[in-house]
């Protein structure tokens, strides 16, 4: 099996996508990272913003929840069309 390499740069231009829904979740805001283990925990996406002033949910896609890393997406399974984290 080849492994495959992606900077967090790179993962932060890739698309996050729900495989049950087919529906566009957003692009990677941030991670977080196990500085322990040095692992990555979630995946941080912006949320909808409320109000006109107001501050955004974010989304956490827990790490576990991704299905497939691609040259461009980033699947993952959000369990039964569920949405993700708010954080």
């Amino acid at each position: 099996m080849e492994l495959e390499l992606h900077s967090l740069n790179a993962m932060r231009n890739m698309e996050v996508i729900d495989i049950l829904t087919g529906t566009k979740i957003g692009f990677i805001k941030d991670f977080k990272i196990n500085c322990d283990d040095n692992k990555i925990i979630s995946l941080i996406l912006p949320g909808e913003i409320k109000t006109w002033f107001g501050k955004e949910d974010e989304k956490e896609i827990l790490w576990k929840d991704i299905i497939k890393i691609g040259t461009d997406v980033i699947l993952v399974n959000t369990k039964d069309g569920e949405p993700v984290n708010n954080i």
